[in-house]
């Protein structure tokens, strides 16, 4: 994508409280970076060298990947697993996968492997305590694997503070019944279209296209076919944080970008910190 329709990587900070929080933690920064989409095509090689040199200059307690490392094709995860590992040796870094991760076939073994090799902890529906037992960070399989499973949470005391990586926002309403003191997500991109005064494109279009007749939302036309539609429909939620029930949700907008490219919606590195 050239950078005319990408737009510069921006840095988004913001304080989170967790209830229950130890106060050895207070202060804690976490880095989150989502959705690369590294194929060749979809990420420049400038706006992935700008973010991983941006990642030690915010001196991170701990780095996270939110998923989508890859396309299609599992070949380039070798390339950018290499390219983050200089990450992973200074910082403590986990990811989880998204759906393009486990799209083509044997995608998610080759994946897993190649990120494991770099020193980057993948979880899948796993628990880690990167920063001590008083603070749990779980991983979630990606949402449209038959192996997602939210009940993972149930191995938590509800008194035990917790961060959940969660690759499509959409399970935010599937947690509900959890404590989930905050999801970090990525997947839509931000809606990649966002216009001042009005916000994304996306929300307001698909609220529109559910008016449409049946006939047409089932006719596979491109942006209005229940399929397209299929990819996310909680669009209030495509990007920033968002009170969910009792739980947090925070979406990042992502680095990888597809056609029509990105308008105000720039590539994001979040930067979080726990209060």
């Amino acid at each position: 994508m050239r950078p005319l329709f990408v737009g510069p990587l921006t840095v988004d900070s913001l304080k989170v409280p967790i209830r229950d929080l130890p106060a050895r933690l207070r202060g804690t920064v976490i880095v989150q970076l989502s959705d690369f989409h590294y194929d060749g095509e979809r990420l420049s090689e400038t706006l992935l060298a700008d973010a991983i040199a941006t990642i030690p200059t915010l001196n991170p307690d701990l780095v996270v990947f939110t998923g989508d490392f890859i396309t299609d094709e599992p070949e380039p995860i070798y390339d950018l697993a290499a390219r983050l590992s200089p990450i992973a040796k200074s910082f403590p870094t986990y990811a989880i996968l998204g759906n393009h991760d486990n799209y083509w076939p044997m995608a998610r073994g080759i994946v897993t492997a190649a990120l494991t090799d770099s020193n980057i902890n993948v979880l899948w529906n796993q628990i880690a305590y990167p920063l001590g037992d008083d603070l749990a960070l779980v991983g979630l399989a990606d949402y449209y694997t038959a192996d997602y499973t939210p009940t993972v949470l149930d191995q938590l005391p509800k008194s035990l503070p917790r961060i959940v990586l969660s690759h499509n926002p959409y399970t935010a309403k599937q947690m509900l019944p959890w404590r989930v003191d905050l999801q970090l997500s990525g997947h839509t991109h931000g809606g990649q279209i966002v216009l001042p005064g009005i916000g994304s494109v996306a929300q307001h279009w698909f609220r529109f296209r559910k008016r449409l007749p049946a006939i047409i939302r089932k006719s596979g036309i491109p942006y209005v076919s229940d399929q397209c539609a299929s990819v996310f429909d909680q669009w209030q939620w495509a990007l920033g944080l968002h009170q969910v029930g009792q739980n947090l949700l925070y979406v990042n907008r992502g680095l990888g970008t597809y056609a029509p490219g990105r308008l105000f919606c720039n590539p994001e590195i979040t930067v979080i910190t726990l209060v």
